[in-house]
């Protein structure tokens, strides 16, 4: 039972990993044990699971040493700016996370032992660890709701419980759940019939069933977020398993950080914007208002036509999306090459000065930094302080820090994202 239950094989696993987990957070994505030999399967069942301390999966809340965490946080970055002889603004803006329900969306294993079901997460070493939602102060409040009721109504179901092997939950500010549970087995009617019931009791928006080559979906597989930016209420739809931020508090306010700094103290521009990245459009909604036109760059299918969605549903009209990568608008842009996917864009009419990325955490690159140069202001957003100071301090010669901002997305593991504007320097036009 528990082999069945348990069986995936490392790489698909990881394939299903939220990108929203921070570096150094325990992998919750359950790391499944291969299937047991002969040998192991006379041995009969395995031992119940050791004691694991809960601090090895960083998952606790510690208000009392928050703001001094964050402050530590903060000066590792000031120090490796500073070490690459990159001078910061006098001032610097940190934007602090709620201490407790603030992560919107996580990822659960689902262990089945002893006649018991129970969420875990698993360690970077070691057996996997129940996590119920006292143990898990940094989920939101809807989604600490949603655990015990959701491992309550199948426990008592073979239908919803047989083969369930993770269960991802996302959750909004605006009050939507939606729940997916992952089976290693065909889901057929009856199986459908019983999940109904289970997102109806449980007040859901929608809930998806997954297996090998198949997706059941009752209800919608997306969410409808409502964020306030810069004075703005702003709708963002969020697909099932594609990209959002966890930390809707904390995204408020980098959307926010992030219309200030690209106004820069002007109550709208006369010029155009370049977007590298778009994805969904989360920035893409909230600083277009802001400029003349944007042209918005990213690519993926699923991402654009999500962002096409949200900027409809916000009244943007501005905006141009062009499916294509970075390198692909370097090549365009210079006439090395035409794209299709750009034949309804008129590069040489727009007055591209500022250019917004929000690159992986592997950061833009030489080629790409190189490339950006050639803009009087780009707006960068970092979920990885350590490629952005490789990527800004490329810039130097160019350009010079005029705002800087970190946000707390994770709050209490060493991640720390970051936003800088860049102005290119009196002389190098």
């Amino acid at each position: 039972m528990l082999g069945l239950a348990l069986r995936c094989t490392a790489r698909a696993c990881r394939a299903r990993a939220m990108a929203a987990v921070a570096p150094g957070e325990a992998v919750v994505t359950t790391a499944m044990s291969p299937r047991p030999s002969r040998k192991q399967r006379a041995r009969g069942p395995r031992p119940p699971k050791p004691a694991v301390d809960l601090s090895m999966l960083n998952i606790a809340v510690r208000p009392e040493s928050y703001d001094e965490e964050l402050a530590a946080k903060v000066a590792a970055v000031r120090l490796s700016l500073s070490s690459s002889q990159l001078a910061l603004p006098e001032q610097v803006d940190v934007y602090a996370s709620a201490p407790r329900h603030f992560r919107l969306r996580a990822e659960f294993g689902v262990w089945h032992q002893d006649g018991r079901t129970y969420l875990c997460m698993f360690p970077k070493k070691g057996c996997p660890v129940e996590v119920t939602a006292e143990d898990f102060p940094m989920g939101s409040e809807l989604m600490c709701s949603l655990m015990p009721r959701l491992l309550a109504a199948v426990q008592t179901s073979e239908l919803l419980n047989g083969g369930l092997f993770v269960a991802r939950f996302h959750t909004t500010l605006s009050g939507e759940a939606l729940l997916t549970l992952v089976y290693h087995r065909a889901l057929d009617e009856a199986w459908r019939a019983e999940a109904e019931a289970l997102r109806v009791s449980l007040g859901l928006v929608g809930l998806v069933g997954r297996s090998r080559g198949q997706k059941v979906v009752l209800g919608r597989d997306f969410l409808d977020e409502q964020l306030l930016v810069a004075g703005r209420q702003i709708h963002y739809r969020q697909l099932e398993e594609t990209f959002s931020q966890s930390n809707g508090g904390i995204a408020q306010h980098m959307f926010t950080w992030a219309v200030q700094a690209a106004l820069d103290g002007a109550s709208a521009r006369n010029d155009d914007l370049l977007e590298l990245y778009c994805g969904s459009g989360a920035f893409t909604v909230a600083l277009a208002p802001c400029f003349r036109r944007v042209l918005a760059t990213e690519v993926s299918k699923g991402a654009v036509a999500v962002c096409a969605h949200n900027l409809h549903r916000n009244g943007v009209h501005n905006t141009l999306l062009g499916r294509v990568s970075a390198e692909e608008l370097r090549e365009a842009m210079e006439g090395v090459r035409a794209y299709q996917r750009l034949a309804h864009v008129e590069l040489p009419t727009m007055q591209l000065n500022t250019v917004l990325v929000d690159p992986p955490r592997a950061g833009l690159g030489a080629q790409v930094s190189t490339f950006l140069a050639r803009f009087e202001r780009i707006l960068y957003i970092s979920c990885n302080p350590e490629t952005m100071v490789e990527d800004v301090a490329r810039l130097r010669g160019t350009h010079e820090l005029k705002r800087f901002a970190c946000f707390d997305q994770f709050a209490y593991t060493p991640h720390l994202e970051c936003g800088a504007l860049l102005v290119r320097r009196r002389g190098m036009e």
